[in-house]
């Protein structure tokens, strides 16, 4: 059985004024394996040149408006995060990505980044991208045409606010299919596609951080997009054991929008 110096160094952290709020429900999973550590604790990786978000979402020729995975003929994956939780995890999440040379994709909600407004930018100094996970994580295809819309300008507004843009991408929250008419809405508040994924770590459920690496592992491939989660320290523990297994296999970990330009 895996130890437990992960879960402490994130509550070592969370203690000395880094703790967050629980965000729609979601919060900070018990972790095995290895101790969380902080970016500047980390061994310097590629030095890259913080990258300002474009201000408009691109839109990908092609594409469908929700997409699930990326052409599956070049090696080259997404790891794309869904931002809530403790910033001490996240920021060991990002530090662990970066040592590898990795780069992600981090939907953030609206109200982890009222909370947490510095992430915003920790995120896009590190090269990844950052999109919209709406304002506060509920069942976005369960809510009537106004309130599904505000979910999804909510958010937007505060990246734009905190970043001058309203994020790279955007993704539903509690599914991982957008009805249509969420898709509509998301276009009209300025995102051309849905961002959805083909591979479920299901990392939120906290089965350890080995039964995370061995879900994304098993089914993973090229083009894939893969959903994880911040706020949960078995995700943590598995990024090293996932990112060299990518490296195995000769996959490049790269952002969402890397993953889908030719």
């Amino acid at each position: 059985m895996l130890s437990h110096p992960g879960r402490r160094a994130v509550l070592r952290a969370a203690s000395l004024g880094t703790a967050g709020v629980a965000v729609a429900g979601l919060t900070a999973a018990c972790g095995s394996g290895r101790p969380a550590t902080s970016p500047s604790a980390a061994p310097p990786g590629p030095a890259r040149p913080a990258r300002p978000a474009p201000a408009v979402p691109r839109r990908y020729p092609g594409q469908p408006v929700e997409i699930a995975h990326g052409p599956r003929d070049r090696p080259r994956v997404a790891l794309t995060f869904h931002g809530n939780g403790e910033p001490a995890i996240a920021r060991a999440v990002l530090a662990e990505a970066e040592r590898a040379g990795a780069r992600v994709t981090v939907l953030a909600i609206g109200g982890w980044l009222d909370a947490h407004p510095d992430l915003a930018r920790r995120i896009l100094d590190g090269g990844h991208d950052l999109g919209n996970h709406t304002q506060r994580h509920l069942a976005i295809n369960d809510m009537p045409e106004a309130e599904a819309y505000a979910e999804i300008t909510g958010c937007a507004q505060r990246l734009k606010r905190l970043t001058g843009s309203i994020g790279t991408w955007f993704r539903p929250s509690q599914t991982q299919y957008a009805t249509p008419l969420v898709r509509k809405l998301a276009q009209r508040a300025g995102y051309p596609h849905v961002l959805s994924y083909d591979v479920d770590s299901l990392d939120f459920t906290s089965p350890g951080a080995a039964a995370v690496t061995r879900t994304v592992t098993g089914t993973i491939r090229p083009g894939s997009v893969v959903s994880l989660h911040f706020g949960y320290a078995d995700t943590v523990d598995a990024m090293p054991p996932l990112l060299e297994e990518l490296a195995r296999r000769k996959l490049r970990a790269v952002t969402t929008t890397e993953l889908l330009t030719p």
